[in-house]
């Protein structure tokens, strides 16, 4: 079975790297891309049923004017819908993906896409902020969170710029998640001719340590160019000092650390990492 690349387009400033992203991807894997926008309902409200208003005064002539408005409304959104699509068709293409569909959807984000995730899944791209939160930097866009805690798939999430991708930091932590990002990384063609950094921070044990050393191993043996870092201070300030200062271009990391509770949204280090980091993230679960 062939599995998608499903990336979420809106109307906000990440929409053309989102694009990009998944087109990086797919040339890499050969993975179709599946473009989806998804309206919420109020955008693709249908006509109302405002009977109950004649209770109140209201005249008949005005309560069918109102539903015109709402069916106006409707189509007007559904065409500004299907022209974000074909202008993010265009640039997926041009940027190199394989293959490019679209998909238009009413209603709730979370069920539009996980909904449709199952086997034919490989990957979901999503820009870090939607259209609602798009210069709110100091927070995460809500649709970001709620598919980071609902997918079964690993999730990149999209810096506001696409740029060749060369180096790789993997934050390390020997957790299931973690360990779960190093499979895929050494069975992905997507890592076959980049540079990988396993970097643990913090003060490692020596079961972590063990972990860290078996996990090298397992990509090197995957014939990867891989190596290991170990990072002192908080996991979120030594990993975000090591990719300004050392130049990486996408950090792999688990949504959910292995030494801390898991949060009601995000694991408090990748949501702060998320926030902060300038390069594109990929996180598994």
């Amino acid at each position: 079975m062939t599995q998608n690349i499903i990336a979420l387009v809106d109307g906000s400033g990440y929409a053309a790297s989102v694009c990009e992203h998944a087109a990086w991807v797919s040339q890499l894997t050969g993975a179709p891309v599946q473009l989806l926008h998804v309206m919420g309902r109020r955008d693709a409200a249908g006509p109302q049923d405002l009977s109950g208003a004649i209770r109140l005064g209201a005249r008949t002539a005005l309560l069918d004017e109102l539903a015109k408005l709402d069916s106006q409304r409707a189509r007007i959104a559904n065409e500004a819908g299907r022209a974000l699509l074909d202008d993010a068709r265009q640039l997926t293409e041009g940027a190199g993906a394989t293959t490019v569909t679209t998909r238009l959807e009413q209603g709730d984000l979370i069920d539009r896409t996980v909904g449709h995730e199952a086997a034919d899944t490989a990957m979901i791209v999503i820009g870090k902020r939607g259209t609602a939160a798009d210069f709110a930097k100091g927070h995460l866009g809500s649709n970001l969170e709620r598919i980071v805690r609902s997918a079964r798939k690993p999730v990149l999430v999209a810096s506001r710029a696409f740029k060749p991708i060369r180096k790789v930091l993997v934050a390390f932590d020997g957790g299931a998640s973690s360990m779960k990002a190093v499979e895929h990384i050494a069975a992905n063609p997507i890592f076959a001719d980049l540079t990988i950094d396993l970097a643990m921070a913090g003060n490692a044990n020596n079961n972590a340590q063990t972990a860290l050393e078996e996990a090298l191993l397992r990509l090197r043996a995957a014939g990867l160019n891989a190596y290991s870092s170990l990072l002192e201070g908080a996991a979120d300030t030594a990993l975000s000092a090591k990719i300004e200062s050392e130049g990486y271009d996408l950090l792999v990391m688990g949504a959910y650390g292995h030494s801390r509770i898991r949060s009601m949204i995000i694991g408090s280090t990748t949501t702060q990492m998320l926030i902060a980091c300038k390069v594109p993230v990929l996180l598994f679960r």
